[in-house]
């Protein structure tokens, strides 16, 4: 039987652990996080399977992990694995395991290698993305690849129906890429680096939104950004905006002067942008009460300029 210490959080650690312990791994130790009293935690606990299971858990600071790796050697372990844990592992917990250290990203690598990859694909207008099952490096998300498994992003698809896409398949690419790790019979692919792209962790405050973008620009930030996430927004009226949820078909703007704004027809919402085009505001909030048609309406008129 082979053996793994897990370093795991958030839905893909909750569901890669499961796919470790139904192939029967000897999982001796679960290093986790505590989860942030400021965060919107709207995933599952990677902590509470490891209890279901008898398995010991740690939740070390990234500051005590050089100590926790001498704590390791104890153990052993074949192989340790990292499954959307947010601290970049030390040398010295990669080199313990005997049979190596795998990592699973949340994008097809080496693309949107870092931080915050799914937001970055929605953000970027990507048709696809997907998990990659590939082994640590000195780099982040730079070692050789294991396996991969890919897809859709659907042209309204917001970053948290993407994500739970992206459990799903990485799910898929450990249960399927296990048995050859456990046999030895995994094969190894170096990453070509040059044909990739890396990026940095996005802030809330990245969501306000620049009115001089073209529709559908301004669409993939929104749903990059929606909820459970912070949202997009902009200044309106002295008050705050947020733009929670858009629909976009590529239909031509109501007026056409490259203005941008938002109005009210056939009692729906709907936003026209500098390019000539529009996309329909499914969700809105202003200073964080939800704005119906029939509120924007009647506060604001049938119409209303954006983004001055």
């Amino acid at each position: 039987m082979s053996s793994a210490v897990v370093f795991a959080y958030h839905n893909v650690g909750v569901r890669c652990l499961a796919v470790l312990l139904a192939h029967g791994v000897d999982v001796s130790l679960v290093v986790t996080h505590q989860d942030d009293p400021d965060e919107n935690v709207w995933f599952g606990s990677v902590a509470s399977l490891a209890a279901l299971h008898h398995i010991p858990v740690v939740a070390p600071e990234v500051g005590e992990l050089p100590a926790l790796a001498e704590q390791m050697k104890a153990l052993a372990p074949d192989f340790v694995f990292s499954f959307y844990y947010r601290y970049m592992l030390p040398a010295a917990i990669v080199d313990v395991a005997s049979r190596g250290a795998l990592n699973m990203h949340g994008s097809l690598l080496p693309k949107y290698r870092g931080r915050a990859p799914v937001n970055w694909a929605v953000l970027h207008g990507e048709t696809e993305t997907g998990a990659s099952l590939h082994y640590m490096a000195t780099k982040p998300d730079a070692g050789d690849l294991v396996a991969q498994q890919a897809v859709p992003i659907l042209p309204n698809d917001t970053a948290k129906e993407v994500f739970d896409k992206v459990t799903c398949a990485a799910e898929v690419c450990l249960n399927d890429a296990l048995p050859g790790l456990l046999d030895g019979s995994a094969s190894r692919v170096p990453l070509d680096l040059g044909r990739g792209s890396y990026c940095g962790r996005r802030r809330p405050e990245d969501g306000r939104i620049d009115w001089q973008r073209s529709a559908g620009e301004i669409h993939n930030l929104i749903r990059a950004v929606a909820p459970p996430y912070p949202g997009a927004f902009t200044t309106f009226h002295g008050e705050t905006l947020k733009v929670l949820r858009s629909h976009y078909r590529g239909e031509a703007a109501k007026r056409s002067n490259n203005t941008p704004r938002l109005y009210c027809d056939d009692g729906r919402l709907y936003i026209d942008c500098c390019d000539g085009q529009r996309f329909e505001a499914l969700a809105l909030e202003l200073n964080e009460t939800p704005l119906t048609a029939a509120e924007f309406e009647s506060r604001f008129g049938a119409a209303t300029l954006l983004g001055e």
